[in-house]
C-alpha cells in the first residue's frame, strides 16, 4: 500500500489532493507520504523479526532521500541511518538518530569527514580499502580514540538493476577483495586504535532476484567462520541493502517477508549481531512528482511531445539509468494517446519516456511521476540555473513543505564575483 489514490478532487497523497498542494507549492513539486514511510519501514524490520533476526540494525540508507524532516519520521521509528559523508552524518544526527545508530561507508572518506564521524560516535565505519584503513588509525590515534570499524567486502557478485547501480563485481570500485579480508582484519585486530567488529557487504541497487544475495550472504558467512576459527572478535555482519521495489505497471520484485526468510536461512546459527541498509525498498514508493504540462508539440510527420515543467535536473533517473517511471494524470483522463514525454532544459536526454501511451491531456493539466520517493530530490540540481525542486511532506490531511522552492535572488546571492572581474 502506498498511499496514492484517485478521490474526488483527483489523485491524492492520504487525504491531501496533489493539485490542492501544485495550487499553493507551485510546480514541479515532490510530495511524500508519511504514512508509506512508516509502513514500508515497519514491514521491512517486522519480516526480519518474525523470520527470527534478534535486534537488527535496520540502517535506512540516507541517499536514497536524505531530507531531514523524512529521516526523523523513519529515526522516531527506530530506523539507523547508512552515510556515505559528513554531510548526510549531520542529516541523520540533526533528525534525531543517535550515533550509535548510524554507520558511515564510501570509497573516499576525508580526514576530516573520519575524525567527524569518530567524534560522532557512529556505530562502525565501513572500511573499503587498505589506505583507508591506514587513514582511519592515523585520526583515530589523533583523536586519543579507537575506532569501530568493519571491513566491506566485495563479494564478486553480478546484481542491481542497471550496470551504474551494480556494486558487487571485482572490477567496482567498492570493497576490499575476500583475498586481502582475513589479513587485513587480523592487522586491526592488533592496532591499538581501531577495533574490528564486523564485516559487510553491498551488492547493487534494485535487485529483483534473491540469487545473488543468496550467494554473496553464503560467501559472507564463510569469511565470518573464518574469523571467528581464527579467534577474532566479529560481532556484526552487515548485509547491506538493495532490495528492489515494484514499482508501477513492473514485474513484483521478492516480498520483505522472501528476502528474510532468506537471509535467516543464510546465516542460521551465525553467532553474530546482522545490520542492514534499506533504502529504495522504504522511500521508492513512498513519493512522487508532480509537473504541470507547459504544452503539447504536435509536429506534421505526427510525433507527439508532452512537454512538462519537470526536467531532468529534478528527477535524472531515466537519464541516467533509463528508469521506468509510470505517469499518472493527476485529474482521470480517459482515452490515449502516444508521447515523448520531455522537460525544458536544452538537453535531448531530457527525456523521461519516448513513445508513452497516456491519456490526452492539454497545458495546464498535472500529472505524477509516481514511485519518485528514492533517489529524486536527492539527485535533484539546479542545472540550466532551475530552482532547486521542493518537497512536501503530507500526513492525514495535512501537509507541509520540508525543503522550499529557493528564490532566483537567493540562487544569484550564491555567487560571488570577484573585485577585480
Amino acid at each position: 500500500m502506498n498511499h496514492f489514490e484517485y478521490g474526488p478532487e483527483g489523485l491524492a497523497c492520504e487525504g491531501v489532493p496533489l493539485a490542492r498542494i501544485a495550487a499553493q507549492v507551485g510546480t514541479p513539486v515532490y510530495v511524500y507520504s508519511r504514512a508509506t514511510l512508516e509502513r514500508h519501514f515497519t514491514v521491512f524490520r517486522d519480516a526480519l523479526v518474525a523470520a527470527g533476526i534478534v535486534d537488527p540494525l535496520v540502517a535506512y540508507a540516507v541517499k536514497a532521500n536524505s531530507n531531514v524532516a523524512v529521516l526523523k519520521v523513519l529515526g522516531d521509528l527506530g530506523a539507523g541511518a547508512d552515510t556515505v559523508s559528513e554531510g548526510e552524518v549531520r542529516r541523520a544526527l540533526a533528525a534525531g538518530i543517535p550515533g550509535e545508530r548510524i554507520v558511515f561507508s564510501g570509497v573516499g572518506k576525508k580526514r576530516g569527514e573520519i575524525a567527524f564521524a569518530l567524534k560522532a560516535g557512529v556505530a562502525e565505519i565501513n572500511v573499503e580499502s587498505e589506505p583507508e584503513l591506514n587513514l582511519i588509525a592515523e585520526v583515530a590515534a589523533g583523536l586519543g580514540l579507537r575506532a569501530k570499524v568493519a571491513f566491506r567486502v566485495n563479494p564478486d557478485v553480478a546484481a542491481g538493476g542497471h550496470a551504474k547501480i551494480a556494486t558487487g563485481k571485482s572490477e567496482n570500485k567498492f570493497g576490499v577483495s575476500f583475498a586481502e579480508a582475513a589479513r587485513l582484519y587480523a592487522n586491526a585486530s592488533n592496532h591499538a586504535h581501531l577495533e574490528p567488529i564486523g564485516v559487510a557487504c553491498h551488492i547493487g541497487s534494485q535487485i529483483t532476484d534473491l540469487t545473488p544475495m543468496r550467494a554473496a550472504f553464503a560467501k559472507m558467512r564463510g569469511l565470518v567462520e573464518q574469523l571467528l576459527g581464527e579467534g577474532l572478535h566479529v560481532e556484526r555482519l552487515d548485509l547491506g541493502g538493495g532490495l528492489g521495489v515494484p514499482y508501477f505497471n513492473m514485474p513484483e520484485p521478492p516480498s520483505p517477508a522472501e528476502f528474510a526468510v532468506m537471509v535467516a536461512e543464510a546465516v542460521q546459527d551465525l553467532p553474530v549481531k546482522l545490520a542492514f541498509e534499506p533504502g529504495r525498498v522504504i522511500a521508492a514508493n513512498a513519493g512522487v512528482l508532480v509537473s504541470e504540462v507547459i504544452h503539447v508539440h504536435e509536429r506534421p510527420e505526427g510525433k507527439r511531445f508532452l512537454v512538462i515543467d519537470a526536467a531532468m535536473n529534478d528527477l535524472i533517473r531515466p537519464a541516467m539509468y533509463d528508469a521506468f517511471h509510470d505517469i499518472r494524470p493527476v485529474i482521470p483522463r480517459t482515452g490515449e494517446t502516444t508521447y515523448d514525454v520531455v522537460g525544458p532544459i536544452c538537453e535531448t536526454g531530457d527525456t523521461f519516456t519516448r513513445e508513452r501511451a497516456l491519456p490526452p491531456l492539454a497545458a495546464g493539466e498535472l500529472v505524477a511521476f509516481m514511485s519518485a520517493g528514492a533517489y529524486g530530490a536527492a539527485m535533484a540540481s539546479e542545472y540550466n540555473t532551475r530552482p532547486l525542486v521542493p518537497e512536501v511532506l503530507v500526513d492525514g490531511d495535512r501537509f507541509a513543505v520540508i525543503r522550499a522552492r529557493p528564490s532566483y535572488e537567493e540562487i544569484l546571492a550564491r555567487d560571488v564575483t570577484p573585485d577585480w572581474v
